[in-house]
């Protein structure tokens, strides 16, 4: 059986990050301060058509909906949601460690920029908050996404097999 890996990325803060350029008709606000049950659900639909492409999974919406409020490093203000048409393309959810923990975009409304916009999100959020880096994970086949976080000047930092 073949190994598979994941690679640890971080973009460094201490140097400038470019301001977020949305897509015409594309909006982006966060879960918080008060969480939405049906932004939530929706953000959890764009995750499970991201991962059913991208080789990951989701657990069913009460789950994992459930332990992300249980979760010591949820804040609703660092979950991003893009909206086109009033309904969720995107979403970005990080950890308050400057760890993004999912990043997916409905296939509809991929190869537009909404992806690097909401990573571009994540990098001034957690640049206003302090914070000298951001790290994710990804799996080492998905090139897609790989190439988005080359671009956005993310560099490996550790490889480690699944």
């Amino acid at each position: 059986m073949a190994k598979h890996y994941v690679l640890r990325m971080r973009r460094d803060l201490l140097e400038p990050v470019e301001a977020p350029v949305w897509p015409a008709g594309v909006t982006v606000r966060t879960l918080g301060p008060k969480p939405d049950r049906n932004d939530a659900k929706a953000a959890h639909s764009v995750l499970e058509s991201g991962f059913w492409e991208g080789g990951g999974g989701a657990p069913i919406f009460p789950r994992w909906w459930k332990a992300l409020r249980k979760d010591s490093e949820f804040d609703p203000a660092l979950v991003f949601l893009a909206f086109e048409d009033g309904q969720v393309v995107g979403m970005a959810q990080c950890w308050t460690s400057a760890f993004v923990k999912d990043l997916a975009v409905q296939p509809r409304a991929r190869r537009r920029g909404i992806g690097r916009a909401l990573m571009l999100s994540t990098f001034e959020a957690f640049a206003k908050r302090g914070a000298a880096h951001v790290d994710l994970k990804v799996r080492e086949e998905n090139e897609t996404a790989f190439g988005l976080y080359q671009s956005l000047r993310m560099r490996i930092v550790s490889r480690d097999a699944e």
